[in-house]
């Protein structure tokens, strides 16, 4: 079974379920399903690091899934990704984890004391693979978390001074940690809704829907060539 997590209701629509059933967990509806003929179980856990952990420790603990993916949309940190590309981590960062006043390193997570929060590899690598095959732009690279969306050249700068990303979000890096702590293979990748600065706002008003759609053409591709 894959484990599919988004934050919004948009980016879940993208992905069509056949043979739903549901289960409520807290706060949080999975449903249980096929996509491309592979057995998934999904949920949109609500936007914030907070409930997109809440959701994945759920879904691990219950359903035991064997890769646990998140996708959705988020901003280009990167002049190689433009609005409705794919951005594919490699690995995620919490830059809003910030002990750098004890010394720490911006986005040290205090415990398995790490930065980058790894990305499985193999499927990293099919998820690459499949967005060639439909003739997505797509880009490998560090995509950075924060409860906090990134709408100025100024957040953008911040960013980029401390780590290599490529993308930015609000999810992520949260569900790597989880996945982490739980040795669960873990996946992320975002379509690209807005350039993170100024124009981000409205340009993620316009294109959210769109870019949803391609990061659901991705999964089910992906999906595919399991």
């Amino acid at each position: 079974m894959i484990g599919i997590i988004t934050a919004m209701e948009k980016e879940m629509e993208a992905l069509h379920i056949e043979n739903a059933s549901t289960e409520k967990i807290g706060h949080i509806t999975f449903t249980k399903g096929t996509v491309a003929g592979k057995e998934v179980v999904a949920a949109v856990s609500g936007i914030g690091k907070v409930f997109a952990a809440m959701c994945a420790e759920a879904m691990i603990l219950t359903y035991a899934p064997a890769l646990v993916i998140h996708c959705g949309v988020a901003g280009s940190l990167s002049e190689k990704l433009g609005v409705l590309d794919l951005a594919i981590a490699t690995g995620a960062v919490q830059y809003d984890m910030d002990t750098t006043p004890l010394g720490d390193p911006l986005g040290l997570i205090s415990g398995p004391n790490i930065i980058e929060l790894p990305c499985d590899e193999k499927y990293s690598e099919i998820l690459y693979s499949a967005a060639t095959e439909l003739g997505i732009h797509a880009e490998k690279g560090l995509i950075a978390t924060a409860d906090k969306f990134c709408a100025s050249k100024e957040d953008k700068a911040h960013i980029l001074s401390h780590f290599p990303a490529i993308a930015c979000e609000m999810e992520g890096g949260s569900v790597a940690q989880v996945c982490y702590a739980n040795g669960v293979p873990f996946c992320l990748f975002r379509a690209i809704s807005d350039s993170a600065d100024g124009e981000a706002p409205m340009s993620y008003e316009s294109f959210t829907v769109k870019a949803s759609e391609n990061a659901g053409k991705l999964m089910t591709a992906f999906l595919k060539k399991l």
